[in-house]
């Protein structure tokens, strides 16, 4: 039996954290030798929900969970966690300027940064999936003083696994079998999914096999422009639309997946990432920018691939969700945030 990780998730009385709860301590994050001790942190109104999460917790009788303690205060949820999964935030409500909304997360994650600089652990990494998770990110990053910007991250790993799903529908075959998908810049409607470098498990490129379903690349290359794109980055209202409410147990399981393989290495090929540029693909340094990622499980989280080349239309669709992020850091700047 491997030694216990701390893991403290924020809005751990919500939808995203009742899903997330029970995959973890069943050892889904990290492996079925790592004993958890989970830290639900919620503001007052969401306690009870929290403390009724952690009584189905203690009722599942997960050999893997030491122990379940609710909290209204970071510094306690932080004190001594190694991973973070920062799921709570300030959704937008009608009428609210994009300017209020970045106002609201600013009094979220600048506070939660801060808490996780005064007594989390050292070598701790967190994701954030409360949105907008990029900008959010780098509000904590910047809080967090002393430790290691690199050590915060969002998510675009469910952006990831939608443009996997898409191209898997498309083919007629399993996900599985797609490797190297890439999401670019913001978890926006301005992201870029790219298939530039995809390869399916036969060897052949994904827009090959696309061409060859479609009757032709223009075929393809309108397939994607005209329904993939929009399709991916429009996914989140899509559910909303059909279900009613936002993606629950998808971006709990992306939130997962991305803490697994930060955490124990990255399988075949590479995955998609926000994190924080250091001037990769002409990001500016400091933008937290989804690329194409690997882990080694080695404890130095991810690392960005390098060395992919863009066409003309790639990297215009690119640097357009890198100006999305550029505006969004300016405007937190404005308020006095950064």
């Amino acid at each position: 039996m491997e030694r216990s990780s701390t893991i403290t998730i924020t809005g751990a009385g919500g939808q995203i954290g009742y899903a997330l709860l029970f995959r973890i301590a069943a050892g889904d994050m990290l492996g079925p030798d790592r004993p958890v001790r989970l830290r639900l942190l919620e503001i007052p109104q969401g306690v009870r929900a929290a403390e009724g999460a952690a009584l189905e917790l203690q009722d599942c009788a997960f050999p893997l969970l030491e122990s379940v303690d609710v909290t209204v205060s970071a510094e306690d949820a932080f004190d001594g966690a190694e991973i973070g999964m920062l799921v709570g935030a300030r959704p937008r409500g009608p009428g609210m300027e994009r300017a209020d909304l970045l106002a609201a997360n600013a009094g979220i994650f600048g506070p939660q940064g801060a808490a996780i600089a005064k007594g989390a652990a050292s070598g701790f990494r967190a994701v954030v999936v409360g949105n907008p998770a990029n900008t959010n990110a780098l509000i904590a990053a910047n809080a967090a003083e002393g430790m290691p910007e690199g050590r915060f991250t969002a998510l675009t790993r469910l952006d990831h696994n939608r443009a996997v799903g898409q191209l898997a529908e498309a083919l007629e075959i399993g996900a599985g079998a797609i490797a190297d998908v890439i999401i670019w810049g913001n978890h926006s409607a301005t992201q870029f999914p790219d298939i530039a470098h995809a390869q399916l498990a036969d060897g052949r490129t994904v827009f090959d096999a696309l061409a060859d379903r479609m009757g032709g690349p223009i075929a393809a290359l309108a397939w994607l422009d005209d329904v993939f794109i929009p399709r991916v980055a429009g996914r989140g209202a899509e559910i909303i639309e059909v279900r009613g409410s936002s993606s629950v147990a998808s971006a709990a399981n992306a939130a997962i997946e991305h803490v697994r393989d930060e955490q124990r290495g990255s399988r075949r090929g590479w995955t998609s990432a926000a994190v924080v540029s250091r001037g990769e693909y002409g990001v500016p340094e400091g933008l937290v920018c989804s690329f194409p990622v690997i882990s080694r499980g080695d404890g130095e989280g991810y690392r960005v691939v390098e060395g992919l080349d863009f066409d003309p239309r790639g990297r215009a669709l690119f640097e357009a969700s890198v100006a999305e992020l550029v505006a969004e850091r300016d405007a937190v700047r404005a308020l006095g945030v950064l």
